[in-house]
């Protein structure tokens, strides 16, 4: 199973609207009017019209260089056009104006983990969770569990979806990546156990049906790894998980 973090659109695109609904009626215009241009390069960008976004977020920048969703979302601009220094710049940017704001947090912790900065993204992921203010800790500790699986540290993967658990027991995501990580070390039976777990909090997902498939081979349970398999060729018959099945690329 490919490790997932939480696409820095997918977080970011909220917060500029949530930022832009708490403008004042008798806000400067210039305000107003730079939140506007960042939620329009948002927007623009979640149509890959990257032209039409980054002369967006230029206005944006001129209008009001201290506002937050402005700097978050020219920090989403550069790393799109692959200016990670410049998108670096304005995470930090946006990360100085609200240094105690969890999602400002969680954010820059994931442009981190994506550019090769396990260790500095594992430290902004738990700054985020230890954030009183910040509302789904989980989450931030299962995200800093993929960085540290991606920089290579199971073992410390591992301590991050525990403590994810441990806030939250039924979390999907966190379940699904411990199974996942706990049948590479090679626990097949710890592995099984966590994934029946995710099934029964979770709808089934290509991947999980996958890590099913590879659980029950190596457990010996060849009918169970083969209901598996044939609900992920039925449920999800185009996908990569499903073209590997029929490649015999899935076996442990």
């Amino acid at each position: 199973m490919k490790p997932w973090i939480t696409t820095l659109l997918a977080v970011l695109a909220p917060f500029a609207v949530a930022m832009g609904a708490q403008n004042p009626t008798d806000e400067d215009p210039m305000v107003t009017a730079a939140r506007l241009n960042a939620q329009l390069a948002v927007a623009y960008l979640k149509q890959n019209d990257i032209a039409v976004a980054r002369e967006k977020i230029e206005k944006a920048l001129a209008q009001n260089p201290k506002d937050t969703s402005v700097q978050m979302s020219a920090g989403l601009v550069y790393e799109r056009l692959q200016d990670v220094e410049r998108a670096d710049h304005h995470y930090s940017a946006a990360l100085k104006l609200e240094p105690n704001n969890p999602d400002v947090q969680n954010i820059y912790a994931v442009f981190l983990c994506r550019n090769g900065h396990a260790v500095q993204g594992q430290k902004a992921f738990e700054q985020a969770a230890r954030n009183p203010a910040y509302t789904t800790p989980e989450v931030a500790y299962s995200n800093a569990g993929v960085c540290a699986r991606g920089g290579g540290d199971l073992a410390r993967a591992e301590d991050f979806f525990r403590k994810a658990l441990g806030l939250r027991p039924d979390f999907p995501d966190a379940l699904l990546q411990l199974a996942d990580l706990t049948y590479t070390k090679g626990g097949g039976l710890g592995a099984r156990a966590l994934l029946e777990r995710y099934f029964r909090v979770a709808p089934a997902t290509a991947d999980s049906l996958l890590l099913g498939v590879r659980i029950e081979r190596k457990l010996g349970d060849l009918e169970a790894a083969g209901r598996y398999q044939n609900q992920l060729i039925k449920d999800f018959p185009d996908s990569v998980q499903a073209r590997e099945i029929r490649g015999g690329g899935s076996t442990p």
